[in-house]
């Protein structure tokens, strides 16, 4: 396995890339309301890095191995979907949930990161997984730092999510990223502690935990590229990306529109650009 590890000066070509990421989903959280075809969102999403930020939405005609090119500039998972469902003329329904992947090539360098939106007021079920969801995301951010084994990340956000009562996909997981879209290593959300890469000062990946209300298992929809729970029950995902520092972590993909971090998170360090560029300014 070849992990790249990223110079300061790659670093900091990420937290553009993450911050950009980050506010397409601020722009588009005024719109996630009944009515609104995700399509729609798509269309804004896309115009918005094309035009403001002057950068290009990974996603679209994105083709790995075995797969037709995404027709989309970003993914939108809606209730039972747990990741990749392609945006359509299908219009969000008061108590839907739905998960909205964005990543953003600037200069070369990916930003990736998605969020859960419930749209209208949602149940109470709906409101704890996405909640739930978010904090096993954090559970895991937690863990980063030097010496740390990816292992030890999976583990954390296995337990508490489980100890929650839901279940871990485990067909998809975090990815290194950088120059390219996915890269080594890959991040598991289920594991052993001191298991699997050693974490050292220049890695960076996500970490994006797919959860479940019900059991764990997944099927394919028929597309090609969305991925939904076999006992349709609903599915949450929430995404950052991360670089491991000489002392943790940083956060690259937040913005001034961030949700707030959980209060169990004890000191966060988030994209230091936030510090020097106003809400709301690119870098186009």
């Amino acid at each position: 396995m070849t992990i790249t590890l990223k110079s300061a000066a790659d670093i900091e070509g990420m937290r553009i890339a993450g911050r950009l990421g980050s506010e397409v989903l601020d722009m588009l959280t005024p719109h996630v309301k009944p009515g609104i075809t995700t399509e729609q969102l798509d269309k804004l999403a896309h115009d918005y890095i094309f035009d403001v930020q002057g950068g290009i939405p990974a996603p679209l005609n994105y083709a790995p191995p075995g797969y037709t090119p995404y027709p989309k500039s970003i993914c939108t998972s809606i209730n039972q979907q747990v990741c990749h469902g392609i945006p359509n003329d299908r219009a969000l329904k008061d108590g839907d949930i739905v998960n909205i992947d964005v990543t953003v090539i600037k200069d070369g360098w990916h930003g990736d990161t998605s969020r859960m939106f419930v749209v209208g007021k949602g149940s109470i079920a709906a409101n704890r997984l996405c909640q739930i969801t978010y904090e096993a995301m954090w559970k895991g951010i937690e863990k980063v730092r030097p010496g740390v084994r990816l292992g030890d990340i999976g583990h954390a956000i296995q337990v508490f999510a489980e100890n929650a009562g839901f279940s871990i996909v485990r067909e998809f997981c975090g990815h290194g990223i950088g120059k390219k879209f996915h890269e080594e290593p890959q991040v598991l959300h289920y594991g052993r502690p001191g298991t699997l890469e050693e974490l050292v000062p220049g890695m960076i990946f996500t970490i994006e935990p797919m959860i479940n209300a019900g059991k764990r298992d997944i099927k394919e929809f028929g597309d090609g590229w969305t991925i939904v729970t076999k006992d349709r029950s609903l599915s949450a995902q929430w995404e950052h990306t991360i670089v491991v520092t000489e002392t943790g972590y940083e956060v690259l993909t937040v913005s001034a529109g961030s949700p707030p971090v959980p209060a169990f998170v004890k000191n966060p360090v988030l994209n230091r650009l936030l510090a020097d560029v106003p809400s709301g300014v690119t870098t186009a």
